[in-house]
């Protein structure tokens, strides 16, 4: 094959070439130490992205480009490990083979010749006229006699910056001796070919781009200035392969690079620099109208789809309500959410094509029959397998509320995609399917696997303590992953009581500031990764440091992690892991007894544990309207559903502790709690008010909600009152009071002996209650261990359910935010 001969001259004007260039900044220009002429990209040593520090080996010139190399180059790296001597030893005594890389001038003043070798320092012809003068160099080039020769012009390689070694010769002494042994070799690659196509000699430091077309030379230099803003870390040593890559492939844009092939490295390259040349130029205006969106150009990361929809008037009108949709969304990419809708239109898509003959193209045809059957295209592949349960009523409800917004955005107007669709082309209300019955109590993790998760953190932690911050920031606060990645270094206050607050950024809701309690050994996580922080990046201020930066192109610590960097870690951590078992009742003959399977791994992502925050809270006794602040929810139906239990699992839990109900002289009641019927189940459901320490059937009490108590409130001295094995936790809470209330006015002495004793907890109180707490404390202690395992599941549930009761207006006992380990210290 023969190519033309591509000469380093200004090629003809080009519109897109010339603005591109024009896009390279002139500080840009000046850290690559770019010159047009000369074509030269040299990689600045001192710069955190496209340098290194030098190699510690005396006369070594190349740059350390990793830390597990003990400071050297990969070359001294190597001889190192065959020396067999220490590093100290090997950097004072071994010095770097003296074999020049680069050509320099000769040292005679105006001198247009190469010097023949780096120590001579002189042309050949004037290091023979040194020679027969037997003159030092320094006096040499300084005598009279020695005057400035003509050079013999540019190598004649396309891509080599050097001069040619002598009239008779074409090429540069190195590319010269490189094509004799080539011919040597028997290589059948005619020469215009190869002088085409052969790279520049390598030379640390200096990326050769001669020889490639002027439109190839903007995109790169346009898009390794912009992965350089980015962050990205770049070496001379990969750039220089991919452009020689690029001079091989003969392409004359990045646009006709065939990449299947190219490997890791050059594939990588490819794609960053051609992202940023054809996202140069793009907005909003000149990606709506693709079928595939760049993300970028509405403020989002990744690609919105809209190929699949085949009717070009549903695919315009989606493309539409996109576009009127995108800056509504709230979060820091909110292309998930978007694309998750477009599918909807996607289902409905596919619908069209198979039920009707026209493959839905002509939409004047189209009514009720064609959402008729949508609906039951869903449901078929819901029952198929093919749908999940919960997703068919979400899409149904997304493609209701979207061909609602379509028609209000005026999409029906002449001139308008959806001009001539039939009024009876939409959804009902009635269409939606009901939602499915909740049979779990949420995504939270079994306490079994969360000390099982926490028993593994060093596993995780193992040359990587950021990921393991990080996870047990997840579990200790609840937050979002995306809030605890981009966590501000200096998130951490107290409060007026001294207590640690964490500060975070509620990116989801937009709302900025939050102040979340934490525990003290939560607050000891964040200070050692803060000092973490500070010790790998000391120069950069604090105001500008995240407390979670990312490891990759991040040189002044000031981007953050990513949820997909966590939640890649956490996946393999969790998989490494062995199976999570957890106690479960099951029927066995009749019998309830308790086996321990495995639990599913894929249920332990990042976010079940703000959910396993939520039922943690809510498990202790924490009111709804309080872990709705915890959670930073504005509606309480959305914290809710982070610890809804079903009802037949709450029936099955209020059995089973019922059957150890007892009265207020510890005596057991309601011991057949199985045998009950359903309308006993009601009538005591109605008779009945919930009290902090049990219930109260006292009627004119439950009439007014648990607000008329006759006697104050003093459960364990009425004969109304019951409480059962799921309120011990309370009671034993209760009876630590009183005592602790007891002392205290013991020892106050600057009160009136009637208010004291008014205020002071009675012994026959505080015996009714330890006596209490006895009782149900001899009962659990009777039973067997798969008994008490399933009253312990059975206690978890029916405490769930009383995680929302409105507060009765007693005084309770102030408990501490619920810790995920409290035997932790600070």
């Amino acid at each position: 094959m023969t190519l033309a001969l591509v000469e380093n001259l200004p090629a003809e004007p080009d519109d897109v070439t010339d603005a591109l260039m024009g896009a390279v900044t002139a500080e840009f220009q000046q850290l690559m130490s770019w010159d047009g002429e000369s074509r030269q990209l040299v990689f600045p040593r001192d710069h955190p992205l496209l340098g290194g520090p030098e190699c510690l080996v005396t006369g070594c010139d190349k740059v350390v480009f990793h830390t597990k190399d003990h400071g050297l180059c990969v070359g001294c790296a190597n001889r190192l490990k065959a020396s067999g001597q220490s590093v100290r030893e090997f950097v004072s005594t071994v010095k770097r083979h003296w074999r020049s890389i680069g050509v320099a001038d000769c040292r005679v003043p105006k001198c247009g010749r190469p010097s023949k070798t780096s120590r001579a320092g002189l042309c050949s012809a004037h290091l023979g006229q040194q020679k027969s003068l037997g003159l030092a160099v320094e006096e040499f080039i300084h005598h009279p006699s020695v005057k400035p020769l003509p050079g013999f012009g540019p190598c004649e390689v396309a891509a080599c910056p050097r001069s040619r070694d002598g009239h008779s010769r074409r090429y540069c002494m190195a590319h010269y001796q490189r094509r004799l042994l080539e011919v040597h070799k028997g290589s059948t690659l005619d020469e215009e070919t190869w002088r085409l196509t052969t790279p520049a000699i390598a030379q640390a430091g200096v990326v050769s781009v001669l020889g490639l077309p002027d439109r190839v030379l903007a995109e790169i230099l346009y898009g390794l200035q912009q992965r350089v803003a980015a962050g990205i870390r770049h070496k001379d040593h990969h750039v220089r392969p991919f452009c020689d890559l690029l001079r091989t492939r003969r392409v004359g844009s990045l646009t006709e690079l065939d990449i299947s092939g190219l490997g890791n490295m050059n594939t990588s390259l490819a794609k960053g620099f051609l992202k940023h040349v054809v996202r140069w130029g793009m907005s909003p205006e000149t990606e709506r109208h693709k079928d595939t969106w760049d993300g970028a150009a509405f403020g989002m990361t990744g690609y919105l789809h809209f190929e699949k929809i085949t009717q070009p008037w549903l695919r315009r009108a989606a493309q539409d309500w996109a576009v009127d949709d995108a800056p509504r969304h709230r979060g820091t990419n909110p292309r998930g959410a978007m694309q998750t809708q477009i599918n909807c239109i996607v289902r409905l898509s596919e619908s069209l094509r198979l039920n009707r003959s026209d493959k839905g193209i002509d939409l004047r045809l189209l009514g009720r029959d064609d959402i008729v059957a949508f609906l039951n295209r869903m449901r078929y592949q819901v029952r198929q397998g093919e749908v999940a349960v919960a997703r068919h009523v979400v899409d149904v409800r997304h493609l209701r509320r979207m061909l609602l917004r379509m028609r209000s955005l005026g999409l029906t107007q002449p001139h308008q995609p959806l001009h001539g669709l039939s009024e009876q082309f939409t959804l009902r209300s009635e269409d939606i399917p009901d939602d499915p019955e909740d049979t779990g109590a949420g995504r939270d993790l079994p306490p079994e696997v969360m000390r099982q998760l926490c028993d593994h953190l060093d596993v995780l932690g193992t040359g990587d303590p950021q990921a393991r911050t990080a996870v047990e920031l997840l579990m200790d606060t609840g937050r979002r992953p995306d809030e605890i990645c981009k966590l501000p270094f200096d998130c951490l206050e107290r409060d007026g009581d001294g207590g640690p607050v964490l500060i975070y950024d509620n990116r989801k809701a937009f709302r900025n500031g939050r102040r979340l309690p934490i525990a003290k050994a939560t607050a000891g996580l964040i200070v050692e990764q803060q000092q973490r922080v500070r010790a790998r990046f000391p120069g950069t201020p604090v105001k500008d440091l995240v407390l979670m930066p990312s490891p990759v192109a991040n040189p002044h610590g000031t981007k953050a992690l990513t949820a997909s960097w966590i939640g890649d870690r956490h996946r393999a951590w969790v998989d490494s892991l062995p199976d999570f078992l957890v106690p479960t009742v099951v029927a066995v003959a009749g019998e309830r007894v308790t086996k321990m399977p495995p639990f599913d791994k894929a249920k332990i992502f990042p976010y079940a544990y703000r959910h396993t925050y939520a039922q943690r809270h809510a498990d202790a006794g924490v009111l709804v309207d309080a872990l709705r602040a915890l959670m930073d929810h504005r509606q309480l139906d959305t914290t809710q559903r982070y610890y809804r239990v079903s009802e037949k699992r709450q029936r099955e839990a209020v059995e089973r502790v019922t059957a150890m109900q007892f009265d207020r002289n510890g005596n057991r009641v309601w011991r057949q709690a199985k045998a009950v019927l359903d309308s006993e189940h009601a009538r005591r459901a109605i008779g009945e008010t919930q009290v902090p320490y049990g219930t109260c059937s006292e009627p004119s009490n439950v009439a007014a909600g648990g607000q008329d108590c006759p006697v104050r409130f003093r459960c364990v001295g009425c004969s109304h009152f019951r409480t059962d094995v799921s309120y011990l936790p309370d009671l034993e809470a209760y009876l630590t009071d009183l005592l602790r209330n007891r002392e205290r006015l013991a020892a106050f002495t600057d009160a009136d002996d009637w208010a004291k004793g008014e205020a002071m907890p009675s012994d026959d109180e505080i015996t009714r209650v330890r006596r209490l707490v006895k009782r149900v404390r001899e009962e659990l202690d009777d039973l067997t261990d798969d008994d008490r395992a399933q009253i312990q599941q059975a206690i978890t549930v029916a405490r769930r359910t009383r995680a929302g009761v409105v507060s009765l207006g007693m005084p309770k006992v102030r408990q501490p935010l619920p810790d995920l380990r409290p035997e932790r210290t600070a």
